[in-house]
């Protein structure tokens, strides 16, 4: 493995324990066996590779996110009960002990602080709006219009967004997915009745 990768390990591991605002980048640089030159060298700054950390500690999170592989979700694309497997599948990743969604949040409050790092998750919230699209309504990541991204995307994005925030605060009283599908069904008869 060369220094770009071990640079991007080391701030994951720098991250996941001390979250972006307490990582400096000689704990990355301590973390990883590298030197501090070498940031700049393939990253350009330390938030941009604190940003390209937390981008690969999400994708690492799809596995978890249709059940290791697809084998977890079993109900048609788009329909209610695999609405409800797929909040399932998502909502037990923010259950775990040091759940990496703390950082999120982080992101959220120190956004305005941090312009590189909130550019660059700008981007990178856009693509997970893209893949959380197949994974609920079936389809390939690739083949998703703009257009769709925009709506059914970003309405899936603000519903994690919102979960992340309501199982950091109170765990204890946050949603379920079962509580999620009912108040998707409710929505849905409603508006089919008007």
């Amino acid at each position: 493995m060369g220094h770009r990768e071990d640079l991007l390990e080391g701030a994951q591991r720098c991250l996941l324990a001390k979250g972006f605002a307490r990582t400096t980048a000689r704990d990355i640089v301590k973390e990883s066996g590298t030197n501090l030159a070498s940031i700049g060298y393939h990253y350009g700054s330390k938030d941009a590779l604190l940003a390209q950390a937390y981008v690969a500690l999400v994708e690492g999170m799809s596995d978890a996110f249709d059940g290791d592989g697809g084998a977890g979700i079993t109900a048609a694309p788009g329909s209610f009960e695999r609405f409800q497997q797929v909040w399932s599948n998502i909502i037990a990743t923010m259950q775990e002990p040091g759940s990496m969604w703390r950082l999120s949040m982080e992101i959220v409050v120190m956004g305005d602080r941090m312009p590189e790092l909130r550019d660059h998750l700008a981007l990178a919230q856009r693509e997970a709006a893209r893949g959380l699209i197949p994974l609920l309504m079936g389809g390939r990541e690739e083949d998703v219009p703009e257009e769709l991204v925009d709506t059914l995307g970003v309405f899936y994005v603000t519903l994690m967004t919102g979960l992340i925030a309501q199982w950091h605060f109170d765990p204890k009283t946050a949603p379920r997915a079962e509580q999620l599908t009912e108040g998707l069904r409710q929505v849905f008869e409603a508006a089919t009745r008007a």
